[in-house]
């Protein structure tokens, strides 16, 4: 009698492999199923095998909305599938199920001289709603700071001038910043109101997403606003991440600099501020 462990690994393997279930004449299921009195071993071991997968392929559905109505029902399972054969399942919850699918979506893109007659920027635009579809769902799901007090506007006027250039800023577990080649948000927020918006146009986008209350977020940001949040949010002091960016000096820029720092406490970017001893 084999060991019921190595039973139970053979049928996972099987089971979560993504090709074609083994066949009768195969020896291992020989040695390990028998039939029932309607069906074949392999068509027993096919049942789970399916199941498995499709359950699979309605998490992704369900994962990217906006995507599968932009793709259709089929195009969508096609690219699912083979994200799975690519990047099988190796979490125990599901949540993690489409942490790659955009990485899948990059690396399988044609280039751009056999790209056909795909319109320009379509797949810059699918890869990119895939990646802020994904970010909603891992912000929704991840950890946040509801019920804790945050850095914000009054915390921010608190610090002296003195202090304020080497201050570093804490930022909230949930905040993630995107840089994308379309505005894949807009089209985004039209398709979930029930409008029929068309693909847009290349444009650089930045985004920082967040969640406030359980609602998760997303605002747009200017370049330079972009480069020093990401300092900010990588552990930069105030001084390193303003001179750090290629953003222009002088009174319109301090002026616009105040008006990001002050946005960013409004929508809870930060936790805390930690300024020099």
């Amino acid at each position: 009698m084999r060991d019921l462990e190595a039973i139970q690994r053979w049928m996972q393997g099987v089971i979560m492999n993504a090709g074609a279930a083994p066949a009768d004449d195969d020896e291992e299921l020989r040695r390990t199923l028998t039939r029932s009195r309607r069906l074949t071993a392999a068509q027993r071991l096919a049942i789970y095998h399916n199941a498995y997968h499709a359950r699979l392929l309605e998490c992704l559905r369900e994962e990217f909305p906006v995507l599968r109505q932009v793709l259709g029902e089929e195009t969508f399972d096609a690219f699912a599938f083979g994200y799975l054969v690519a990047y099988p399942s190796r979490s125990y919850t599901l949540t993690q199920l489409g942490s790659r699918f955009a990485q899948y979506l990059t690396e399988t893109c044609p280039a751009d001289s056999d790209a056909g007659e795909a319109p320009a920027g379509w797949a810059a635009f699918v890869i990119d709603l895939a990646a802020l579809e994904w970010t909603f769902s891992e912000v929704f799901d991840g950890p946040g700071v509801e019920g804790e007090p945050l850095f914000d506007a009054a915390a921010l006027a608190a610090i002296s001038p003195e202090c304020w250039l080497q201050t570093r800023l804490e930022p909230v577990p949930c905040l993630r910043l995107l840089r994308l080649r379309t505005p894949a948000h807009e089209y985004y927020a039209a398709a979930r109101d029930g409008r029929e918006p068309a693909p847009p146009a290349p444009r650089d986008t930045f985004l920082a997403v967040t969640r406030r209350n359980y609602v998760v977020q997303h605002h747009a940001l200017h370049a330079a606003e972009f480069d020093i949040l990401g300092a900010l949010a990588a552990g930069r002091t105030v001084a390193e991440a303003i001179m750090g960016t290629a953003f222009v000096r002088g009174y319109a820029g301090a002026a616009l600099l105040g008006d990001w720092f002050r946005r960013w406490a409004a929508n809870g970017f930060f936790r805390a501020a930690l300024t020099p001893a």
